[in-house]
């Protein structure tokens, strides 16, 4: 651990104590060799009574500490079941409350990005910030041509107190690697290089503008979800423009219900939103805090998102994707031993695990959760009794799941403000399912062989030398080029015209089988009439082939 650190990490110390945060000091462990240092200082002797409550004393050191202390008090600020209400007030300030940085400085921040003065590229810009982030702050303003947008500009000097402080949780993921006795299990510095990917991410706005029309694109035509159109000709990677939207922050209930919203139905709309971008577009927003989500009311009894902040989203491999749902869908039948198989097949718990034991415990944790309101079910709780589960199996933490944990976290928070009477797993179910049998339908599956036909082409150019060379190596007849074997005699003479006969009438039946088979799928990515034909032509083939490789 360099002197770098070190220093950072007595800052920490610092701050918390100047905010009298004691008890937080207190529960450092890393400073459990110096503990008598603390019970030596005058500020334990002399605690002072201060007049800010203990959830803004918080809220002010973790504003103190920087973007990746702000994001985390983001994060847990939707999870009012599992706070203290005036910690949880005091946290959700950091949703879009960060104090900005001067307005001045943020137009010479702009005006040195488009290497010209703010005046020559907007009609008008306000100074004042509409809203400030941990890491950005958002102004509003208008283009010459006159559409009414917000440009969104880095805090100064925002990728070296980032890279300052992803060093210190590098070097604490690597303590904890080394010395705590669940570290391995936990993989801190695969976690901890994750978060780092995901927030060098959000420093770069012009992946945050990509992000933005990716979205829109997957739910053009939808009325669950508005994106903001991006203005690419002002983008940088330190300033992005975008459509300004006038919507309710979806935090304000009471102006949601003031104006006769369903209520009932956006928070219906936000579970399936999650679930759409999870499994059918595998391309989820995933700082979806309330700060980040407004409510368009243009009809009251069909609310629509619109969202904003795009640095952070995340994808799932495939094979990830599919064990999710699948585990979502038994889950939801209450099949716990599908549960244990899964964990099992997909390598999240050691090979070793005995199904029927996990099966108990899965059953134990999941079982009170059905038939019950979202008011009565906390998925924060619950997941703190996996974590149980999983250190009595040794399982390990998933680091590509991490963002869809926190998503999941987040949507929860959301629902349980709106509609306390939300069922998750009614609304969930009937997506999941849909979209498990679209992945297994015939439909599907044509649709795969039309995408890869180019390279089904190219593999069948390659069939008939691929089949030589497999008849070769059964006949036994792979030789050094200029080699020539005689028999030595007649008998063996007769024996090899028998098998040269065999061999040929193995490669007709090989070949004829993957005529077969290319020609019935040339019919049926071609997407000719009577695609019974197709499917007629690729069972002969396949018949063809196994019959060639029986003989």
């Amino acid at each position: 651990m360099n002197l770098h650190v070190i220093v950072r990490l007595v800052e920490i110390q610092r701050v918390l104590l100047r905010h009298g945060l004691d008890d937080y000091v207190r529960a450092t462990h890393l400073y459990r060799p110096l503990r008598f240092l603390f019970f030596l200082s005058p500020g334990v002797w002399f605690e002072r009574r201060r007049q800010a409550s203990r959830g803004e004393r918080l809220r002010l050191a973790l504003e103190e500490l920087g973007p990746i202390f702000v994001k985390f008090g983001q994060a847990v600020s939707t999870r009012r079941d599992l706070l203290p209400g005036d910690i949880a007030d005091e946290l959700a300030k950091l949703q879009d409350s960060v104090p900005p940085f001067p307005g001045d400085i943020a137009r010479e921040l702009i005006g040195r990005a488009y290497g010209r003065p703010v005046e020559e590229v907007f009609q008008d810009f306000d100074t004042t910030p509409l809203a400030a982030a941990s890491i950005a702050q958002v102004h509003a303003a208008h283009l010459r041509s006159g559409e009414e947008v917000v440009v969104k500009v880095l805090r100064p000097e925002m990728r070296t107190i980032i890279e300052r402080d992803l060093q210190v949780l590098h070097a604490l993921a690597n303590l904890a690697q080394r010395y705590w006795a669940a570290g391995r299990r936990l993989r801190p510095r695969e976690i901890v290089d994750e978060y780092e990917k995901t927030i060098l991410d959000e420093l770069d706005l012009m992946r945050e503008a990509a992000n933005a029309s990716q979205l829109k694109r997957n739910f053009a035509g939808s009325q669950l979800l508005y994106v903001p159109e991006v203005y690419w000709d002002y983008c940088r990677n330190d300033v992005m423009v975008m459509e300004r939207i006038h919507g309710v922050p979806i935090s304000d209930v009471a102006r949601l219900q003031a104006a006769g919203t369903n209520i009932a139905q956006l928070a219906e709309n936000g579970v399936r939103i999650f679930f759409t971008q999870v499994f059918r577009h595998n391309f989820f927003h995933a700082d979806m805090h309330p700060g980040n989500i407004f409510v368009l009311l243009d009809d009251p009894q069909h609310p629509r998102y619109a969202a904003v902040d795009f640095g952070i989203v995340g994808t799932l491999d495939p094979r990830d994707q599919h064990y999710l749902a699948e585990n979502f869908l038994a889950v939801f039948d209450r099949d716990y031993r599908r549960v244990a198989q899964l964990h099992l097949e997909s390598g999240w718990v050691p090979a070793g695990t005995r199904v029927d034991e996990m099966e108990s415990a899965v059953r134990t944790v999941c079982e009170p959760i059905f038939d019950r309101p979202l008011k009565d079910i906390s998925f924060g709780r619950i997941l703190l009794r996996l974590f149980e589960i999983s250190r009595r199996f040794n399982m390990q933490i998933q680091p590509q799941l991490l963002l869809l944990q926190k998503t999941l976290l987040n949507v929860e928070g959301l629902g349980r403000d709106l509609y306390p009477d939300l069922d998750i797993w009614n609304t969930a179910s009937p997506i999941l399912r849909e979209w498990m049998r679209e992945r297994t339908s015939v439909g599907a599956l044509v649709r795969n062989l039309r995408a890869h036909a180019p390279q089904l082409m190219e593999a069948a150019r390659g069939l008939p030398l691929f089949l030589t060379q497999l008849t070769q190596r059964e006949r036994g007849t792979s030789q050094p080029q200029g080699q020539l074997q005689t028999p030595s005699s007649t008998l063996e003479l007769s024996e090899l015209r028998e098998e040269l006969r065999a061999a040929g009438r193995r490669r007709d039946a090989l070949t004829l089988g993957a005529a077969l088979l290319l020609a019935g799928l040339i019919w049926i990515v071609a997407g000719r009439s009577y695609p019974w034909l197709g499917w007629a032509l690729l069972g002969a083939g396949a018949v063809k082939l196994i019959y060639g490789l029986w003989r």
